[in-house]
């Protein structure tokens, strides 16, 4: 539920008449507000009129609330925002908790941990778990488990996410712990101190050098805007974009490759292989086709190294690539050839900009 914004708005008697108590269906408490309308109120909108009646809450929020038939006039339910109010209408209003604010709150998950001290860890994430709640994901993600997991989480920005991938790919990520250590691999990310390899299967034949450097800055695209496109430089929203591809193995209609990340843009690797030409297996979104009995993206996060920000430590963790994807390389007629992935310095920098 959004949040009260002081208690002398529960006890405002020119606003409420009564408050009670209830509870939603998933057991969550819900209060209701009863009201009866004013003359002032006569002929205008309910959504409005809510407003005034409740100050501490958004509009758009009381219009969540209008949809759900949490709002009710001379006891029948209302939905619709632009109804008109009569005065003297008794209103009835649960203020429902919303997705939102039901969304961080423990979960108690199994997580696959790589490293882990009282700074930060490392986890590999399956593919199939969202990273943090949002539309559509609001429970069940790796936010909710990582408030499980240990208790500094709920005093951290994200639960000390700081880096994500997306639902569909799997691998290595790090969260950090403490508040310090936050800030510290927020700045390392940013500063492109942080190296990150992953591993793909894609459509087409490779043709041309088995090295290259795919430069091509990435903003929103214009046509299709849940995708990330190649846009010119100085388009609005585009950042530049580095990755660094290299072949290890092809067919005449697949092709197995590493990508290195030198910035960390949204989807980046789909995008640029897809610009070349290669959308990744089984990513419907940016072209590709589901495949070898593949069900999402053909994309791993292999290899994670970094120099621990708190104890100088090199840290160099290694995730095996998952089984759903070795079958697809297998089915493809490919060899994983994983010894000619690039071999990683922590001291050097992650940025060829």
């Amino acid at each position: 539920m959004e949040p009260v914004a002081d208690e002398d708005a529960l006890a405002d008697e020119d606003l409420a008449t009564e408050v009670g108590g209830a509870e939603d269906e998933s057991g969550h408490p819900v209060e209701i507000r009863r009201f009866s309308a004013e003359v002032d109120h006569h002929g205008v909108r309910l959504d409005k009129v809510l407003t005034a009646l409740l100050p501490e809450f958004s509009r758009s929020w009381l219009q969540q609330l209008l949809a759900q038939g949490a709002v009710r006039v001379n006891g029948r339910p209302a939905t619709k925002p632009a109804a008109k109010v009569r005065a003297g209408e008794e209103l009835q209003v649960e203020l429902r908790p919303t997705a939102q604010a039901s969304a961080f709150v423990a979960e108690p998950m199994a997580l696959a941990v790589v490293y882990e001290d009282e700074h930060l860890l490392v986890l590999d994430k399956p593919a199939g778990l969202v990273v943090h709640p949002a539309a559509g994901h609001w429970r069940g993600t790796l936010l909710n488990g990582l408030l499980a997991h240990h208790e500094g989480a709920a005093r951290l920005p994200r639960a000390g996410i700081v880096h994500r991938l997306d639902k569909d790919t799997s691998g290595l990520m790090v969260v950090a712990k403490t508040v310090a250590c936050c800030d510290a691999l927020v700045r390392m990310i940013a500063e492109r101190r942080m190296h990150r390899v992953y591993v793909a299967l894609a459509h087409g034949s490779w043709s041309g050098q088995t090295d290259r450097e795919v430069r091509g800055a990435i903003g929103r695209d214009p046509r299709q805007r849940l995708r990330m496109a190649v846009l010119p430089v100085d388009a609005a929203g585009a950042k530049p974009a580095l990755t660094r591809v290299r072949l290890l193995d092809a067919q005449p209609a697949v092709c197995w490759v590493g990508c290195k990340l030198h910035t960390g843009r949204t989807h980046q690797i789909r995008a640029h292989m897809a610009w070349l030409g290669h959308p990744l297996v089984g990513d419907t979104l940016y072209g590709g086709r589901l495949q070898w009995g593949l069900e999402r993206q053909a994309l791993h996060a292999h290899v994670l190294a970094f120099r621990h920000p708190m104890t100088g430590e090199a840290l160099q963790c290694v995730s095996p690539v998952p089984s759903d994807i070795a079958a697809a390389v297998d089915s493809a007629g490919l060899r994983y050839n994983l010894e000619h992935l690039w071999q990683v310095d922590v001291d050097e920098p992650a940025s060829l900009f």
